[in-house]
């Protein structure tokens, strides 16, 4: 079991230290809260609509800005999730990094890419399943669009994932209500596990976000939620064994029939 914290938070495009110095104040407040773990958004550190300034402030997963991370973490007692850009020779990765103090530090790569300006800045991961222990339960990660897809939360749940991790910067408008108000909660139901989908809020140079950041359970109910205009911490308990009983009347695990090659 773990109280999981999550800041919708308001990014600054461009300027890491100002975005790093809120999810710094957001962990310490998480932490006296009693929260275990910190979501944050999607390009949280760099700015979602920060534009081709990205490309200068990326960085090495073992970077300055991981290693500010653990600091953090370690300072406030919590670990945290943030999505940064991360670097690697001549590639550029949308990513998230969990990070636990001194712990090693485990990166996702957003695997499905939205629109015209995510390809232009960044290169597609191939869809990996990149799990961590947190307080018992077993977490996975991914991006905004790629939760959007069906195929990769069923992944992690059948990598034996619990709470699936999601960073987002979803941008206002009627799909973006959509997405929130009822595929969140469907991807948790359908799965039997907890999604927590974070979000930014307000609007930056080149877009404005959706807010509405939320955390569903495995029966598909929200154990949490967010408005669309303010930044804010809001805090859900994850336990799984609380579900145990939707587990074994929603068995779609089990009982899904895979193709035969």
């Amino acid at each position: 079991m773990m109280r999981l914290a999550a800041l919708q938070m308001k990014s600054i495009g461009g300027d890491v230290a100002a975005n790093l110095g809120r999810i710094s104040g957001a962990a310490a407040e998480a932490s006296l809260q009693g929260a275990t773990l910190l979501v944050t958004p999607e390009l949280g550190i760099t700015g979602y609509g920060a534009g081709d300034v990205i490309r200068d402030i990326a960085e090495p997963a073992d970077g300055r800005i991981v290693r500010r991370l653990q600091q953090i973490s370690a300072e406030a007692d919590i670990a945290i999730i943030a999505g940064f850009a991360e670097r690697e020779g001549d590639a550029i990765y949308n990513s998230a990094v969990h990070v636990n103090g001194d712990a090693a530090p485990t990166v996702y790569r957003k695997s499905h890419l939205y629109g015209d300006y995510e390809r232009a800045l960044f290169t597609p991961a191939e869809p990996s399943t990149r799990l961590f222990e947190h307080r018992g339960v077993t977490c996975g990660m991914l991006i905004c669009y790629d939760v959007e897809f069906p195929e990769n939360v069923r992944r992690l749940a059948f990598a034996g994932a619990e709470a699936v991790l999601v960073p987002t910067a979803l941008p206002a408008g009627w799909s973006g209500t959509f997405i929130t108000e009822h595929m969140i909660q469907t991807r948790a139901f359908e799965n039997q596990v907890f999604v927590a989908y974070i979000n930014h809020c307000g609007s930056d140079p080149m877009f404005s976000f959706a807010g509405l950041s939320r955390v569903a359970s495995p029966d598909g109910q929200l154990l949490a939620k967010a408005n669309s205009a303010d930044e804010t911490l809001i805090f859900a308990e994850i336990d799984p064994e609380a579900f145990a009983i939707s587990r074994l009347e929603n068995t779609y695990l089990k009982d899904l029939q895979r193709p035969r090659r």
